[in-house]
């Protein structure tokens, strides 16, 4: 149940159960549907959109390469050919255009005096020369005239590509700003509410505590607001009484930056709707975060 609410919390959008040790129970059916009741009514209650049930035998290797003959009333697939076989290129957000600049390229050179690319990974959507794009912060508007990589240019770039884009106009554009389609921005705020998984177990989150905050390729400070409740991963049960989280725990908080960020719900973009919390003091990540939105 805990993996199980993780990997909803990470929206991991395909779940396999592999209900082991079928041997034990002689291939029962009706035990195999036991499990299967019970768990899918757990699961009920989490954001899963595709779950997989698969009765195996690890020992005896029953439905994990091939099809057992020992469960003839199971009519799904092995194991590994689900494995290798489940639909995923949907899961891609293609229609979001997120470019987080990393790194601005200006060689200085004789041959590229006037060069100005602008480097980074595609966090979402489908970038192509001639489309217009905004920067954020700053809003100015532009037209991709190039999308290059090592290997030349592109013409089209998408998730989770490494590329460098080049613009029509020269505007003021620099590490930790973003590029987007005009009609399609995402939220610029300084208020964030979010799931938050607690990793020190030196220190714990306390509302009023600050810590530098790292977002795609923008970095800032911020300052726990409020710590809503904590969640028990084993019954989903909210502790709205709680004061701090500890090692491991997961709670629902709000936070406040020292600069604007531009994020997504963490369920619709998970590059642009995560970010990671770090103790200034030792520089260790403390705490990683899933953004809800804004505060409500």
């Amino acid at each position: 149940r805990r993996h199980a609410f993780i990997a909803s919390l990470l929206r991991i959008p395909h779940l396999v159960l592999a209900v082991n040790k079928m041997d034990l129970v002689d291939y029962s059916e009706e035990r195999f549907e036991e499990i299967v009741a019970e768990f899918g009514d757990f699961a009920s209650k989490l954001d899963i959109g595709d779950l997989t049930f698969i009765p195996i035998s690890a020992l005896k290797g029953d439905n994990v390469v091939s099809r057992s003959e020992a469960m003839p009333w199971y009519e799904g697939t092995s194991l590994l050919h689900h494995l290798e076989t489940v639909h995923i290129a949907s899961d891609r957000n293609l229609i979001d255009v997120r470019f987080p600049v990393q790194y601005v390229l200006r060689p200085h050179s004789d041959e590229f005096h006037d060069y100005r690319g602008y480097a980074g990974t595609m966090a979402g959507g489908v970038l192509k020369p001639g489309d217009e794009v905004v920067a954020l912060p700053s809003g100015f508007s532009s037209t991709v005239e190039r999308i290059e990589t090592m290997d030349g240019a592109l013409e089209e770039a998408y998730s989770p590509m490494a590329v460098t884009v080049l613009l029509s106009d020269e505007i003021d554009i620099s590490r930790g700003d973003m590029l987007c389609r005009p009609q399609n921005q995402p939220t610029v705020s300084q208020d964030i509410e979010a799931m938050v998984c607690w990793l020190s177990d030196s220190s714990s989150l306390d509302p009023g505590a600050k810590y530098a905050i790292k977002h795609t390729t923008r970095s800032a400070r911020a300052m726990l607001k409020e710590l809503r409740y904590r969640l028990d991963v084993n019954t989903l049960h909210r502790d709205e009484q709680v004061e701090r989280l500890a090692l491991n725990e997961i709670g629902r908080v709000t936070l406040r930056t020292t600069q604007p960020l531009f994020f997504d719900e963490y369920r619709r973009n998970r590059g642009t709707g995560s970010f990671i919390l770090i103790d200034e003091a030792t520089n260790n990540t403390v705490g990683a975060g899933m953004i809800l939105g804004e505060p409500r």
